[in-house]
């Protein structure tokens, strides 16, 4: 696992932005330690039902499938998600083991690392994004870290709502 005390192989800027993206998705998969079947898919807060472990974890992989395979390369969009239920990646999230969710999400940032990897910061996203910027691929790893750190405080809280495991 990525730790926040590890540093980057080299201070390059591209060394510094994988190393966080990383350390944000193994942060994710480590809040999923441990935690039962039943909590992976329970939803503790009332005002949020769709905000469940699973969920979480199958949203953070269908965002960075939008970001790396719809905008960055201009792929076709396989997402879950339709017009009339956007947010459906994290209702059928708990139809699926929370293991085999994070598993494919190891398979894909495994993937999307190769990506990074072959491709220069600066490069164009092949499609734009809501106001019609061309985005780079520094924005887009950028975006994926605060998205996933961000999610990650989800995760914290779900978490000791369900079993009082506190993160750290």
């Amino acid at each position: 696992m990525t730790r926040i005390s590890d540093t980057p192989p080299a201070w390059d800027e591209r060394s510094q932005l994988t190393t966080f993206l990383d350390y944000a998705r193994d942060t994710a998969r480590a809040k999923c330690e441990g935690v039962s079947p039943e909590h992976a898919r329970t939803a503790p807060l009332p005002g949020s039902p769709l905000m469940t472990m699973s969920g979480v974890i199958n949203h953070l992989r269908w965002v960075e499938h939008w970001w790396f395979q719809v905008i960055f390369l201009g792929g076709e969009d396989e997402g879950p998600w339709t017009d009339e239920d956007p947010d459906r990646e994290m209702r059928v999230a708990v139809d699926f083991p929370l293991p085999r969710l994070l598993d494919a999400y190891a398979e894909q940032s495994a993937r999307y690392r190769e990506l990074v990897a072959g491709n220069a910061l600066n490069q164009r996203a092949q499609r734009p994004i809501r106001d019609a910027r061309h985005v780079d691929l520094r924005w887009i790893l950028l975006h994926l870290t605060e998205e996933t750190a961000r999610h990650n405080g989800h995760l914290d809280i779900l978490r000791e709502l369900l079993d009082g495991t506190k993160g750290e």
